[in-house]
């Protein structure tokens, strides 16, 4: 059974501080916040959450954007013994209020920005108290700013709550429905924690320093980019938000003064690396090992594009899901196969299994199940789903892929993506990659719609590039030496830009919706 170093987030500092109480724990732009002020504020957030009689196991959500602040909440959440629930800050009102109301956060710490998505907060949830962090808000006895509550002084011990307690609920996208609310533990995280640091050669309090300018509620952020450089004593570099090219070669110098090893993105990010030109200066003087990309299908012409254009560290291709904590595997510098998603971290097992549950040889395609302390608790307030979800220990990822003679996992498509058509499996993931190759598309998606007959046919979506035109039969005439008739989609639609979500993920259930909703226009 694995040991962990830690019980709870504080621990983590604690140990910290007895190693170097002065080291930089985290950078934002010209803000340096020492391992021992960030203790400090920490205990002063805590204070106010016992002083407002937040309970071990009550829950509290984070509505905000990128700032030591959210870092700061987080970990005194923690503390305290309270849930802390990171929202996604890119929903609107009504998606916000129904994730309040499923994991019933009774206080909310909310950025300025999103006044507008929670004005009506207070009467529609079980909030009772807005802690804001910036901005100027009116203040009365339900809303507070955050730097009020900063001097408050506190000695009070952290909450004793088991390691494999529920600590955090993520809410995850979903492809159909409502979110639903995984619940991680400390143990779920730091297994993740441990598993990237050996993956990353890193010894316990070696630099692990990590840019952190993807948004912090998505779990891949979350895990990797916050908590983890804490976790092994190394600094969190904030990056507020990423608005144009200007913001990029700030991210990228960043990247080169603080000597971060690795480098954490997502296929977008490198999509825009792999044809930016850089300095010589930053591929000659840049310390990075590995470029991880993770949150999204990378594309192989990415990869290939990525690497003809940086000589100096490798693009390593990871797999993850937020049920997961999230990471489940990941290439490394000195294991990395092209096309493959690497090997499962350490103390994780993969196995591929078929619709009965039952696994399959080495080489043919089923469902990916993982097994490990990475695996979330459950569904908030959804046992069948959880039922479901988790067999035996084996969650059940939705995710259809291969693993090779040598463990390396290979992801073909989501289990909910494939099409079946007259009996035949349609991989639209096939598809999007040729479709990449086309010198006019710039993103595409693959969807299966139910025909007269009820078989599914796939559609394709495609945003051209910038300046760019392209028309349905080109892209048909593209695709048919190099497609078989059955796979060849059956219309081809062009949208200026494809629904993303915060990470760049293509949503295929919007597009499913907007061609059931456009039907008459596209039949």
């Amino acid at each position: 059974m694995q040991q962990y170093h830690f019980q709870n987030l504080y621990q983590i500092i604690e140990k910290n501080i007895q190693i170097s109480p002065h080291k930089t724990a985290i950078y934002e732009e010209d803000l340096k916040i020492s391992t021992l002020e960030f203790k400090n504020k920490i205990d002063s957030v805590a204070e106010y959450l016992h002083q407002i009689n937040v309970l071990p196991n009550d829950k509290v959500a984070i509505l905000m954007s990128n700032s030591w602040q959210f870092i700061v909440n987080l970990f005194a959440i923690n503390k305290v013994g309270a849930i802390a629930i990171p929202v996604n800050n890119f929903l609107k009102e009504e998606e916000i209020t129904y994730i309040l109301n499923d994991c019933e956060a009774s206080v909310l710490f909310c950025s300025f920005k999103f006044a507008n998505e929670v004005q009506n907060i207070l009467n529609r949830t079980k909030v009772k108290q807005i802690i804001w962090v910036d901005g100027h808000p009116v203040l009365d006895h339900h809303n507070i700013a955050h730097h009020d509550i900063l001097n408050i002084k506190s000695k009070r011990e952290p909450f004793n709550k088991p390691i494999d307690d529920n600590s955090f609920i993520l809410y995850t996208s979903g492809t159909t429905g409502k979110p639903k609310g995984a619940m991680l533990s400390c143990k779920n995280i730091f297994s993740n924690c441990e598993g990237a640091r050996i993956l990353m050669n890193a010894q316990e309090d070696s630099k692990l320093n990590m840019l952190c300018y993807l948004p912090m509620f998505h779990a891949f952020t979350f895990t990797v980019t916050v908590i983890l450089p804490l976790y092994s004593n190394s600094s969190v570099i904030v990056i507020r938000s990423i608005a144009g090219i200007k913001d990029f070669k700030k991210l990228l110098k960043q990247l080169l003064i603080k000597r971060c090893r690795y480098f954490i993105g997502v296929p977008d990010i490198y999509k825009a690396m792999s044809k930016a030109k850089l300095p010589w200066c930053f591929h000659m003087f840049h310390n990075v090992r590995g470029f991880i990309s993770g949150a999204a299908p990378l594309s192989d012409e990415v990869s290939r594009s990525f690497s003809n254009n940086f000589k100096r560290g490798m693009l390593l291709q990871g797999y993850g899901i937020s049920e997961c904590s999230p990471v489940v595997s990941c290439n490394s510098p000195e294991a990395n196969k092209f096309g493959s998603v690497g090997k499962p971290l350490n103390g994780y097992e993969i196995k591929i299994m078929d619709e009965n549950f039952k696994e399959i040889p080495i080489g043919e395609i089923g469902e990916i199940c993982v097994k490990g302390d990475c695996v979330m608790m459950g569904y908030y307030k959804k046992p069948e789903d959880t039922k479901k979800a988790i067999i035996d220990g084996w969650f059940r990822t939705g995710d259809l892929g291969k693993v090779d003679e040598e463990g390396f996992i290979y992801i073909v498509d989501r289990l909910k993506d494939l099409i079946i058509h007259k009996g035949m499996n349609i991989y639209p993931r096939e598809i999007e990659e040729i479709l990449c190759n086309h010198p006019k598309i710039n993103a595409c998606a693959v969807i299966g719609i139910k025909d007269e007959t009820a078989n599914e046919i796939p559609i394709a979506y495609v945003e051209p590039k910038d300046g760019l035109t392209i028309t349905e039969s080109e892209v048909k005439e593209f695709l048919k030496p190099k497609l078989a008739v059955f796979k060849t989609p059956r219309k081809v639609i062009t949208l200026d830009k494809l629904p993303r979500n915060a990470t760049g993920k293509i949503l295929k259930r919007e597009l499913r919706d907007l061609y059931q909703t456009n039907k008459h226009i596209n039949t």
